[in-house]
């Protein structure tokens, strides 16, 4: 099949790809470039299988392909919340061009929701059933809204149009070729840990979250892809093992060997106090479960952040 990927350049969207590809797929990604990277994709760049095309979804575009997968949007608080506007229009207008798309073209579109539609939930774990705790106008509105609005947009489409949606609630994921300074918890925790700088916890550490390696999700977002038509979602996609932010700091100094110390501040707004999905839905749909323990994802991250650094 040919896919393509809107936001393919980004972290989860580059693991993706290299899936596809190794799947003998063909893969076409669509990125503006905003948050994401070129050097994600170098690898695949001498792909006969592989097509880059720099667009902005907010833009429509005429391709040719088999099926969608819309990751396009900033996905760190520190990009959306500095851009605000233009997140909210990838979430929006990006939504219904891709929408119009795979009306035309009669295809499946699958939307990367994420957890943040749930807000700061007064339910844990939260389930698809859920219907969140958001503040509209916050300072994370522009990205928790905008998924908000981009899923209705997706079921309104399907339910006017009959067009093939999955979506897709996407939970804390991380791993290799994440951003360095993407300004998200666990390469925030290994940045300050690699360069002996204090631990930066927001609160006091109680709050908590899931975290999902890079390549469990990415087989989760296949699955969903490859289910029956009847199969809409909204499914959580994330690993159901929660932790506080001060066990997790805790993890990344004694994996790292780091002296760094740690340092409270006040909790940013609109921050959620739990995160953790239930996946009993992708269990008993997808047959997916996560595979990789945090103990052993953190190793893999810490290495390729070690890595990038000694390169430099």
């Amino acid at each position: 099949m040919k896919f393509l990927i809107t936001g393919g350049a980004g972290f989860v969207g580059s693991h993706l790809s290299r899936r596809l590809l190794e799947m003998n797929h063909q893969v076409v990604v669509l990125d503006n470039f905003y948050t994401s990277s070129r050097e994600n994709l170098e690898e695949f760049s001498q792909n006969d299988s592989f097509e880059l095309i720099e667009h902005d979804v907010i833009i429509p575009i005429e391709l040719e392909v088999d099926a969608i997968f819309n990751l396009a949007c900033p996905a760190s608080p520190i990009h959306y919340q500095k851009h605000p506007v233009e997140t909210i229009k990838t979430n929006v207008l990006g939504a219904i061009n891709m929408l119009s798309l795979a009306n035309k073209l009669k295809i499946p579109i699958l939307q990367a929701s994420t957890s943040e539609v749930y807000g700061d939930p007064n339910v844990n774990p939260q389930p698809e059933s859920y219907w969140g705790n958001v503040n509209p106008i916050g300072l994370r509105a522009c990205y928790d809204e905008g998924k908000r609005t981009a899923e209705t947009l997706f079921f309104d489409h399907h339910r006017q149009y009959g067009i093939e949606i999955k979506v897709a609630r996407i939970f804390n994921t991380y791993g290799p070729t994440m951003s360095i300074d993407d300004g998200r918890v666990v390469s925030n925790f290994i940045n300050q840990a690699l360069r002996s700088q204090d631990i930066t916890i927001y609160g006091d550490g109680s709050q908590t979250r899931s975290f999902c390696y890079v390549s469990d999700m990415v087989e989760g977002l296949i699955a969903l892809m490859n289910t029956s038509p009847k199969v809409t979602g909204p499914v959580n996609l994330g690993n159901p093992h929660e932790v506080t932010m001060l066990e997790l700091a805790e993890r990344i100094l004694e994996l790292t060997g780091s002296d760094s110390q740690l340092v409270f501040k006040e909790l940013p707004s609109d921050d959620p106090r739990k995160r953790k999905p239930d996946i009993s839905l992708a269990q008993s749909i997808l047959k997916w479960n996560p595979v990789t323990s945090l103990e052993d994802g953190l190793r893999f991250t810490i290495q390729d952040f070690t890595d990038r650094y000694e390169s430099d």
